[in-house]
């Protein structure tokens, strides 16, 4: 009997696209990039101001913020790929 039950659910129209579900994930992972991004910048600038003159320390710290800065620019530019991609597939 409850195979006839099954067979009569049809079909299930309050599902999440797959779509979504798709630009969901991507949201959600170029934010966890985003935040390590954001905790890379708040490293190099702790190091930077522990360097305490030390030009080597100093120059690590400033490719970090580099790297940091990029990181996060390149995370937001995703998102708003993310956002386009998913009104187009609307």
């Amino acid at each position: 009997m409850n195979f006839i039950n099954i067979a009569r659910a049809g079909v299930i129209s309050d599902a999440t696209p797959i779509s979504k579900v798709g630009t969901n994930v991507l949201f959600f992972l170029l934010s966890v990039f985003e935040i390590v991004a954001i905790i890379s910048l708040v490293v190099a600038g702790i190091t930077y101001f522990m360097a305490a003159g030390d030009q080597k320390r100093m120059q690590v710290a400033k490719r970090m913020t580099n790297f940091s800065i990029m990181g996060i620019v390149l995370a937001l530019s995703g998102m708003i790929f993310v956002k386009f991609l998913e009104s187009l597939l609307r």
